[in-house]
């Protein structure tokens, strides 16, 4: 079964403001690019679409030598869906949608032996949803901002596909705070994916 991952990049001089205590402008800028590079990475050897409504956001995409969809005016999860249904027009018949802020984001094409379903991958807070894996059929609606997992998880089941739910500490941990900033040791985040007791 073919798949492709999707992307959305916002435009770096406006991200991560909530950094602004921690960061200057230009270094949040650049953090943004940054980490939106290392998802790229983690992406191969899948294909990636950055859906974007920004010039400097296309060159940058173009520079790596991914494909774009530009979607202005659309939101977040009009973007998204957007991006989903260009992949589906290039032929991928499922999607890894990966936010662009995972600075430890590894392999993101392992998350499609976790099932045939919908595959959702929380935050460390089990609040919004860092990464999911849908059918591009059109059928899933997307619905980001904070809850968003159990508003997938709804939705998955409104569709009546089976959902696999994967907490990895690497995939969970996104940048939105300034503690954010303060990234786990490897030991750190083998303790997080050990299974609890019981």
């Amino acid at each position: 079964m073919t798949a492709a991952v999707v992307i959305p990049v916002k435009a770096f001089a406006a991200a991560k403001v909530r950094l602004a205590p921690a960061l200057t402008p230009v270094e949040r800028a650049a953090l943004a690019r940054s980490m939106a590079g290392l998802v790229v990475a983690a992406a191969s050897p899948l294909s990636v679409t950055i859906v974007c409504d920004d010039e400097e956001v296309v060159s940058w995409a173009r520079d790596l030598g991914v494909a774009v969809e530009w979607t202005p005016g659309l939101g977040l999860d009009g973007a998204v869906e957007a991006g989903v249904a260009a992949v589906a027009r290039s032929g991928a018949e499922r999607a890894v949608v990966a936010h662009a802020d995972l600075p430890l984001a590894r392999d993101l094409a392992g998350l499609l032996a976790l099932g045939e379903g919908v595959v959702l991958v929380p935050d460390r807070h089990d609040d919004g949803t860092n990464v999911a894996v849908v059918p591009t059929s059109g059928e899933f609606r997307f619905a980001y901002g904070p809850g968003s997992f159990v508003r997938h998880q709804a939705e998955a089941a409104r569709l009546g596909v089976p959902i696999a739910v994967v907490r990895d500490p690497r995939l969970g941990w996104d940048v939105d705070r300034p503690a954010d900033l303060d990234l786990p040791t490897d030991a750190e985040l083998l303790r997080a994916a050990a299974p609890g007791p019981g």
